[in-house]
């Protein structure tokens, strides 16, 4: 394989490979270039790497800052929590992974040490709308700087449909940075799922941008310990 001249390879490590094929090819030369290099003991994960171009990043208005539902799943389980009390931290039980009931909430006040755990072990957190306050003020230190802080649940809310939601849900943060990140799966989904996820990432992301695709100065796919492979 031939390298692209002039392509960002410090920006991942590794060797990046030039090639200019549909997304299916690349996410199968992905795969393929990292087992070429060690059988791994556990199964990577699959990332989309981006780089913009002629954007004014220093003003926030321009950041890219989504969250993206992924068409096809995450390829693992990713945690929710529910903070709930009553009936709907029954229903909550069925489906979330941790339900917290306003009790728990005071203990954690008293609990940092609990409650970063507790943040750290999830990917996203879902509150009734009437404990959204006390939540922000309680574990809001915590919470927040991790952007974990809660979804709210309104009344009468598929409380179901919303956790699963979550576990398919990606966040896209471009922050001040020209290269950012977004996990489309793993590698033991199919090409297909991948692929799927990934033109669903770029669509929604090429919209946010002024100039859309002109924004865009390069995509990469790569896995979490294989080369990076150039997509566009």
């Amino acid at each position: 394989m031939n390298r692209r001249r002039g392509a960002a390879s410090t920006h991942y490590g590794g060797e990046t490979i030039a090639e200019d094929n549909t997304i299916l090819e690349i996410i199968q030369k992905t795969i393929d270039a990292s087992k070429e290099r060690k059988e791994r003991k556990f199964v990577e994960s699959v990332e989309l790497a981006m780089n913009i171009k002629d954007v004014d990043l220093a003003n926030p208005a321009n950041r890219i800052n989504e969250e993206i539902v992924l068409p096809k799943g995450r390829g693992r389980q990713m945690k929710v929590g529910v903070f709930a009390g009553g009936e709907t931290a029954l229903q909550a039980k069925e489906v979330a992974d941790t339900v917290i009931t306003p009790e728990m909430i005071d203990d954690l006040a008293d609990d940092k040490r609990q409650a970063r755990k507790l943040a750290n072990q999830h990917s996203y957190f879902v509150a009734e709308t009437k404990l959204m306050a006390t939540i922000g003020r309680v574990l809001g230190i915590v919470l927040g700087p991790r952007g974990k802080m809660p979804k709210p649940l309104p009344p009468n809310a598929d409380i179901t449909r919303m956790v699963e939601g979550l576990r398919s849900t990606i966040s896209v943060r471009s922050k001040d940075r020209a290269t950012f990140h977004a996990p489309l799966g793993t590698t033991d989904m199919s090409v297909e799922d991948l692929a799927a996820n990934a033109e669903t990432v770029l669509k929604r992301v090429t919209g946010k941008l002024e100039r859309g695709y002109q924004n865009v100065a390069s995509i990469y796919i790569k896995t979490t310990m294989g080369p990076a492979v150039r997509w566009r």
